[in-house]
């Protein structure tokens, strides 16, 4: 099955549905899609229920006898019959759908709201995938798909002791675009710019759609504009958007402490302690919050390379980090529409806490996706390792390492620095070779590069330092998006 023009790339998520509806198996089979808010799996799915003639419901916030009728409305229209199919419960609509939609594809938009409405629901459906595993009976070879945003309420349909364990065919995730398909996506052919509107808005395909309306700023000298008219403007959607994102998830009650744990991270706390610290709190107290918002998807743990007791923090939506680090501390000011003042006074913040760390991350999913450095990575992550010459901890940006081999010491592929706003020199250079020197006696070191990554430039001498040992790799803005 082609891959319809009006879909923009996410060939791998046509490819594995393209797979899951086609599949020849003659049973009912269960798919589920999830993926955060914004991502465009709404526009997937009826792009897909429209190329194979299926059958698409879309819940809502609603009581169960709200969304049963709803349902039987919405089945009565897709099936041409008149009037509409009265259910009185879930096993009876299941029923019917499944028995006049053999054959097709049947999805179930923000499945999480008839979760809410109806918790024996995922029961329901798992007695309808066990029964109806023998092809001969009705119904037995639609294609079932449940898809929503809660990613907690998604991640807990097939785990643990959950009804449906086991029983899906498909488990997609539609991820945000990777930064080199979301500057396509913004026609950013300019990487600066590209970079820019990465840090604010991500990879996520609604922001230029419906959140400004395709309105991209024309050129570098038009992003301040931008943001001023389309981000931090009290009238734009994005204006409210950061706030939304933690509002939505049902299972943050307390958003005041969520915020601050999202708003101490964009400062740049990334442990747990650092984070408790600046929210006053112990971090005993911040158990729950952190648990929470990564099960939401709203924030990632990362190993440190160095240290494998310590763990790293990170928010994954772009636009919170902008909102907690820019916004919020300026809410007010917004609010009475200052919005040109604020962005003229917070662009020093904006280039260490939303830039800088920004720019760290896509040097190491650049890094992850590159074989440069000798093979592709097994794991590109950050660390900290302490000299003990001059008592001083060294921050390393970008750690790369082969895939382990019995019997030897992992192998490192790459050191790295990266530096949005400051020109590299030797300096950079020395330190890494300094870590270099550090890690020899507990790793293979032999075969290390070292990458300078920045999107301000290098030194005269720096560049001659790289001409001459190839181990020295000099990495620009223009690398990062060819």
């Amino acid at each position: 099955m082609d891959k319809p023009s009006s879909l923009f790339a996410r060939d791998r998520e046509w490819r594995a549905l393209d797979q899951f509806v086609n599949n020849p198996v003659p049973d009912l089979s269960l798919g589920i899609v999830s993926g955060r808010r914004r991502q465009g799996k709404t526009f997937l799915l009826q792009t897909l229920v429209k190329a194979t003639g299926g059958f698409y419901f879309a819940a809502e916030e609603a009581t169960e006898s709200e969304s049963l009728s709803r349902f039987g409305q919405a089945l009565a229209d897709y099936l041409e019959v008149p009037g509409t199919f009265e259910f009185t419960s879930w096993r009876q609509a299941f029923d019917q759908v499944l028995e006049r939609c053999h054959g097709r594809t049947v999805v179930i938009d923000e499945f999480p709201y008839l979760l809410n409405a109806s918790p024996p629901l995922a029961s329901v459906i798992q007695h309808q995938v066990d029964s109806r595993e023998q092809p001969w009976k009705d119904g037995g070879r639609a294609r079932l798909i449940l898809c929503g945003s809660a990613m907690s309420v998604m991640g807990g349909l097939l785990g643990g002791t959950a009804p449906l364990r086991g029983r899906a065919s498909l488990e997609l995730i539609v991820k945000p675009f990777d930064y080199r398909t979301a500057a396509g996506f913004w026609n950013a052919d300019e990487p600066r710019l590209a970079t820019l509107l990465h840090s604010i808005t991500g990879g996520t395909p609604a922001y230029k759609t419906r959140f400004v309306g395709h309105q991209v700023p024309e050129g570098l000298e038009r992003f301040d504009q931008w943001v001023i008219d389309r981000v931090l403007n009290k009238e734009s959607p994005l204006y409210h958007e950061g706030r939304y994102l933690i509002a939505s998830e049902g299972n943050i009650r307390n958003a005041s402490l969520y915020h601050a744990v999202l708003g101490a991270i964009a400062a740049g706390k990334h442990t747990r302690s650092g984070i408790a610290a600046h929210c006053g709190r112990q971090a005993s107290d911040l158990t729950h919050a952190l648990s929470v918002l990564e099960d939401c998807g709203l924030i990632r743990i990362e190993p440190d390379a160095f240290k494998a007791n310590r763990h790293l923090f990170r928010i994954n939506e772009p636009l919170i980090v902008f909102y907690e680090a820019i916004m919020r501390p300026a809410w007010s000011r917004l609010e009475l529409g200052q919005a040109e003042a604020v962005w003229s006074e917070s662009r020093s913040r904006f280039g260490s806490q939303v830039m800088g760390p920004h720019f760290e991350g896509l040097c190491r999913s650049y890094t992850a996706t590159n074989d440069r450095f000798g093979a592709f990575p097994s794991e590109v992550s950050s660390g900290t390792i302490t000299d003990q010459v001059s008592r001083t901890p060294i921050e390393v940006d970008v750690v790369a390492t082969a895939a382990a081999e019995s019997d030897r010491p992992k192998r490192i592929l790459c050191l790295g620095e990266a530096k949005w706003g400051t020109r590299m020199d030797l300096y950079h250079l020395s330190r890494l070779a300094r870590v270099r020197e550090l890690l020899a006696s507990k790793y293979d070191v032999s075969g290390a590069a070292l990458a300078c990554f920045s999107a301000a430039g290098f030194s005269d001498d720096l560049v001659a330092a790289a001409a001459g040992d190839s181990r020295i790799h000099l990495i620009g803005l223009d690398d990062l998006y060819r």
